[in-house]
């Protein structure tokens, strides 16, 4: 068993994207993706993710808490598979290539324990405050 504790995601609102993609009626979110370890350390397994959302003005106004943290929790993965391999498949790949990060970094973790574990998502306060206004 590894000293690994759970998987977290923390999106906030991309502000490298520029004000074309945050605005009345597009948002864009970044998505980061880490291995939380029993001391608490953080391991980043993917950087490279996010989403955008475009829709009528004031696009926040539809927006929910519980889709964001749903949608969090896609794009980080498994991704859906390309023509020619099953969901299992991509699954299974998507896990050993997270538990590789995770055995390059240190943390001996096989990729059955890595997709078990819990996933949480951090939503930043920006998007919080976003949704209650």
């Amino acid at each position: 068993m590894s000293d690994a504790r759970r998987l977290i995601t923390s999106i906030d609102i991309n502000e490298t994207a520029g004000a074309e993609l945050n605005n009345d009626h597009r948002t864009s979110i970044s998505a980061l993706h880490e291995l939380e370890l029993a001391d608490g350390r953080r391991l980043t397994l993917l950087d490279d993710r996010g989403w955008s959302s475009s829709g009528p003005s004031n696009i926040w106004a539809y927006e929910s808490l519980e889709r964001l943290t749903e949608t969090a929790r896609t794009v980080v993965g498994p991704d859906e598979p390309p023509e020619g391999r099953t969901r299992e498949e991509e699954a299974t790949l998507h896990w050993a290539y997270l538990a590789n990060i995770a055995q390059e970094h240190g943390v001996s973790i096989e990729a059955g324990e890595l997709a078990a574990l819990s996933h949480d998502v951090d939503v930043s306060p920006a998007i919080q405050a976003r949704l209650t206004r």
